[in-house]
């Protein structure tokens, strides 16, 4: 842990604000304190023993911190507002970073991001160029949900499995998970008896682990579930996770033991595919018959009209859809190539046929196997 060069942080908003909603200006600071000593910045990494780290940082607060300013006294549950507060509260945590990295001469950049931006490929390449240079030119890059316009349909849910794929997304060599709790525990940490598991070599490790929902604070929306999935989309992509406090990011950054070490339990994948099968929300399905299933889950084909039975959804070029088979049961996601109105009338037909009928445009995947992930359940 101490070696990785490259880690994403990323931090709740239980871990930056005040009961009453709005941004806790010594919390923060307290974060930037770690965190622009780990990049090597005054007496920084060298002190610590450790090499000096490449940081992007992946923070929650932009609701809370504009529930304040707007007269809210929780979090609203609907999305209109909660986009509202996102528009105010984002430019406070914004400049609440800038101020506060600034004392140790570090520029920050803000980077917001949707499902839709990443399950695209131009976008995805745009997204990683972005943070990449970013991170070269000696900045740090500050990543939230872009809550102000996601919708229900674009929205990852939650920033810990947005760290998670930010982290595939940088290549990085560790994520950290920042919560109000020091690690993942067999029960409820508040209950005598209960202890933290410190070291997740895999799924079989957390079997008959009860496992919490939202923290107390009631300002953000994960919990520990969100952590825990979000630790096995990064392990399972790769990337060792460390689980811990706020308080303890110094020691996650250094190597000490703290927290729950989740361990990689796969190797790095494509890059887009991870986005695809953990972050896109399929807008419509394909409904495979029985050969083309074969085709696509067990020779790695790309799906082609003549295997697909039938089309549900409203969709477009370019959006993800389930892949389904008869029994309703989805086995892939991908992006398709075609409308959802054009393609009843291409279904059961081979590309020569259609481009004989139809012209060349339509000798082609309905989706490629270049944009598609299988679904393993």
């Amino acid at each position: 842990m101490a070696e990785a060069r490259r880690v994403v942080v990323k931090v709740g908003s239980s871990s930056l604000t005040t009961a009453a909603g709005g941004l806790d200006a010594d919390r923060v600071d307290a974060l930037v304190d770690v965190l622009a000593k780990a990049c090597g910045t005054q007496e920084g990494a060298a002190q610590e023993g450790v090499a000096a780290k490449e940081v992007v940082l992946v923070s929650s607060g932009a609701i809370a911190a504009g529930l304040a300013p707007l007269g809210l006294a929780r979090r609203p549950r609907d999305l209109a507002r909660q986009q509202a507060a996102a528009s105010v509260g984002q430019g406070l945590l914004v400049a609440r970073y800038t101020a506060s990295f600034a004392r140790y001469g570090v520029r920050v950049g803000q980077v917001l991001l949707t499902s839709d931006d990443m399950s695209r490929r131009a976008h995805y390449r745009n997204a990683y160029r972005t943070l990449d240079k970013l991170l070269a030119m000696g900045a740090m890059p500050i990543v939230n949900e872009n809550d102000t316009v996601a919708t229900d349909e674009i929205r990852f849910g939650d920033n810990d499995r947005l760290a998670a794929l930010v982290a595939h997304l940088v290549r990085a060599d560790l994520l950290v998970l920042l919560s109000d709790v020091d690690g993942l525990y067999d029960g409820d940490p508040a209950l005598p008896g209960t202890s933290r598991i410190e070291e997740v070599h895999g799924p079989g490790d957390l079997e008959g682990v009860s496992i919490g929902s939202a923290g107390k604070a009631g300002v953000g929306t994960g919990g520990m579930v969100t952590k825990v999935e979000a630790a096995r989309i990064a392990a399972g992509a790769g990337i060792p996770v460390v689980l811990t406090s706020a308080s303890r990011a110094a020691d996650a950054l250094a190597g000490r033991r703290t927290g729950t070490l989740f361990h990689a339990t796969g190797k790095r994948s494509a890059d887009r595919l991870l986005w695809l099968a953990h972050a896109s929300a399929p807008l419509g399905a394909l409904i495979l018959d029985d050969g083309a299933v074969q085709a696509v889950v067990k020779r790695r084909t790309s799906l082609l009209p003549a295997g697909i039975a039938a089309v549900e959804g409203h969709f477009a070029a370019g959006d993800p859809v389930e892949l389904r088979d008869t029994s309703g049961h989805a086995v892939a996601r991908g992006l398709v190539n075609f409308d959802a109105k054009e393609l009843p009338r291409l279904l059961g037909r081979s590309t020569r046929e259609l481009a004989r009928e139809l012209g060349p445009a339509y000798e082609r995947e309905v989706v490629h196997r270049d944009d598609l992930v299988l679904l393993h359940h």
